[in-house]
């Protein structure tokens, strides 16, 4: 079963698949009720895109609502987090818990023996049936990432066409095939939801309270518009500038005081608020079912697309885990996901809850007054 979602990467999966004479079938889900009008493509004009590829393929076409699902597995852990004043990665969530799981069971009991997306990763098995993934060859595209939180039974049911090939070569093969969707830009945006713009769309279902932002002198340079709405090392959105006692540099937010309502911003890309060599994180979970050894030299991302960064990991029986890295790692992002790597394998992952960053409050003895 090809999870159809209307763009170029999973048409072109089904085709591949075609090409080889697998017997495919395909499914379309739907995953967000309500305003569907987004910057972008509505989910109405993704169906319809799907569908109009699986008729040119003269493939069955499926089509499933999981709004339930990813509104009470996904969206309402993604709004939880965030009113944590956490940045939460919505994608990683809705791989596990709606295309690695609610799809694959729909499309399990329709008769599937697996599914495939159009992920850029890939998959072995070890003649023990163990499943590994591993990273898209396409280093641009690799979305091992996101799917770190897999186990082994949708590891074991999942196929990435796509995960030996650059985008370059798929766009190819839809121009190739002819596919409707061939030339249709990348969808980006919060999985499912869209390319909304966020801090509306946010305000809908979270209270945005404004309040002070303080540089890290301890010196008040402008109100925010809700901590909900920021992210450590954020750049843009921050509505500074023009300060008499400032040089013309960009800002950065450091800090994120959730007691005082407070925002703490700096012009240093690398300000020690901003750095730190080890983090502590929760949720841990090892795609194999086993932690590596205390030995075993492994690397890790604390965002997507970062470079691998050496590492040790120490692990406790609570799944909770301690990484120090070799170098200082810059906006260790509480709610993001750190994952680990054995060079092209990837290893699993876990929730990052905190850093050993200095606090702006250690820096200076200046406490505001946020009354």
């Amino acid at each position: 079963m090809v999870a159809l979602s209307g763009g170029v990467d999973s048409a072109t999966t089904a085709w591949l698949l075609q090409q080889r004479g697998e017997r495919i079938e395909t499914m379309f889900m739907k995953n967000w009720e309500g305003d569907d009008q987004t910057d972008g493509c509505t989910a109405e004009q993704d169906a319809s895109d799907a569908r109009d590829v699986a008729n040119q393929l003269g493939l069955p076409f499926h089509a499933r609502n999981f709004a339930t699902e990813y509104w009470e597995n996904v969206f309402e852990q993604f709004l939880a987090e965030l009113a944590l004043g956490r940045t939460p990665n919505p994608d990683i969530l809705c791989n596990r818990e709606i295309k690695f799981k609610a799809f694959l069971e729909h499309a399990l009991a329709l008769g599937a023996d697996c599914i495939a997306t159009g992920h850029y990763a890939r998959v072995s098995v070890d003649a023990d049936g163990t499943a590994h993934l591993l990273k898209g060859i396409d280093p641009d595209k690799d979305q091992s990432y996101f799917l770190h939180a897999l186990d082994q039974h949708q590891l074991q049911k999942a196929r990435f066409p796509l995960g030996e090939m650059t985008k370059a070569k798929v766009r190819e093969f839809a121009s190739k095939a002819k596919l409707p969707v061939a030339k249709k830009k990348d969808s980006t945006g919060i999985c499912f939801i869209g390319e909304r713009r966020f801090e509306t769309f946010i305000d809908h279902y979270l209270k945005a309270t404004p309040g002070p932002i303080f540089s890290t002198d301890g010196q008040r340079v402008g109100t925010h518009s809700g901590l909900i709405h920021y992210t450590l090392g954020q750049r843009k959105g921050l509505s500074i500038g023009g300060l008499k006692d400032y040089p013309e540099a960009p800002w950065f937010v450091a800090h994120k005081d959730l007691k005082t309502n407070s925002l703490w911003v700096c012009q240093d890309t690398h300000h020690p608020t901003l750095m730190a060599d080890r983090l502590w994180a929760e949720q841990t979970h090892w795609i194999s079912g086993q932690a590596p050894s205390a030995t075993h030299a492994i690397t890790a991302k604390i965002r997507y697309r970062q470079a691998d960064q050496k590492c040790t990991v120490v692990c406790d029986d609570k799944g909770q885990v301690e990484v120090i890295f070799n170098e200082l790692q810059r906006a260790v992002t509480p709610g993001q996901s750190v994952v680990f790597y054995d060079q092209e394998v990837c290893l699993g992952g876990a929730v990052i809850s905190h850093a050993n960053v200095a606090t702006p409050q250690g820096l200076s003895s200046y406490h505001p007054s946020v009354a």
